[in-house]
């Protein structure tokens, strides 16, 4: 167990590492179709809970007219999500920066969801910051936002009791699948929910 732990990790930087030179033409691209699109930093970042409790701070790319940091919900059709926003939605590249929370050993590829301070009360939560959080996790392969609250922390429970290098493996392979359906990048009636806990 101890080796497949110490291998996760390398993989996690490794990737991290070249992912961020192979991306960062990319990058480029997308921070000035950023600028030119609406007023604003070109990344947004927010506090989450990693790893025994540890806070850090998440990189995404902009893709609303100004940072929010709260609870509250967002719509699919949300005037406050930009053009260039909604795309980078679409295709989930809005998360590619979380590689650099990858390479500072803050997140893994694959993990539980990094949830906001506010959601980390119950023992289900709680059990989520044995491990680190994920760029990827098993509930953005089994539906994303279309899944309830309570089902994703059970996921995130069972793939903690059950976690492999082969079932890291397994959902990174269905990645591709789930982006390009774009199933579950909103919830139910087209809006993202906060958690009510």
């Amino acid at each position: 167990m101890i080796f497949r732990r110490f291998l996760k990790k390398a993989i996690d930087f490794l990737a991290a590492l070249i992912g961020l030179i192979l991306l960062a033409p990319f990058f480029f691209v997308i921070a000035i179709l950023i600028k030119l699109d609406s007023r604003g930093p070109v990344f947004f970042k927010q506090e989450r809970t990693g790893k025994n409790g540890r806070t850090f701070l998440i990189w995404k790319f902009r893709t609303m007219i100004r940072n929010i940091d709260g609870n509250y919900a967002l719509s699919e059709k949300d005037p406050r999500i930009t053009k260039v926003g909604s795309f980078l939605r679409r295709l989930t590249l809005d998360e590619w920066p979380q590689l650099i929370n990858i390479l500072k050993r803050e997140m893994s590829l694959v993990g539980p969801r990094p949830l906001p301070v506010y959601q980390t009360g119950n023992e289900l939560q709680k059990k989520r910051l044995k491990v680190l959080p994920g760029m990827i996790s098993l509930v953005d392969i089994k539906g994303r936002n279309l899944v309830p609250w309570e089902e994703r922390f059970k996921m995130d429970s069972w793939y903690i009791d059950n976690w492999s290098l082969g079932l890291d493996f397994k959902i990174l392979l269905s990645v591709p699948f789930v982006i390009f359906s774009g199933k579950g990048i909103y919830g139910k009636d087209g809006v993202n929910k906060p958690f009510q806990g």
